[in-house]
């Protein structure tokens, strides 16, 4: 029998990944739109105004996501919220074009809570079936070893 010192290459699903592309791409689409919407396109004020700040929250979770850690999906999941309420409002109050931008504002935020959702069910879906395939592969080797 051949073994090798390596560990075996992880190879995560492809669910996993595609769900993370969406988290990280909706989460950078809210940073860009919240930035373009309030300096340049639908200003409350010409000019702009510091309510471009917004984003600043968004971004520190923007390298959580880019470095796959777990924790930082549940809570932008929970941050997310604060945004699509603000769409919502700003949707149902606002002349156009400001409302259109809201209502993207809305779907980002949809797409990026349902990315995460899925990104922590499916690793953990994924972690649980690699622990049990590490057990029972464990409890073969111990009983051949007997």
């Amino acid at each position: 029998m051949h073994t090798s010192d390596t560990a075996p290459q992880e190879h995560t699903p492809r669910h996993v990944t595609l769900t993370r592309l969406l988290a990280v791409g909706s989460l950078m689409g809210l940073i860009v739109l919240g930035l373009v919407w309030e300096l340049w396109l639908a200003p409350i004020r010409t000019g702009g105004t510091l309510l471009a700040l917004k984003v600043l929250p968004l971004c520190i979770p923007l390298t959580g996501l880019l470095k796959n850690r777990m924790y930082t999906y549940r809570w932008v999941s929970l941050l997310v919220w604060l945004y699509f309420t603000e769409g919502v409002v700003r949707a149902w109050g606002d002349r156009a074009p400001s409302n259109y931008f809201a209502m993207l504002e809305v779907f980002l935020c949809v797409v990026l809570f349902v990315a995460c959702a899925l990104h922590v069910r499916l690793r953990l879906q994924h972690a649980k079936r690699h622990d049990m395939t590490d057990t029972a592969t464990d409890a073969l080797a111990a009983s051949s070893n007997s």
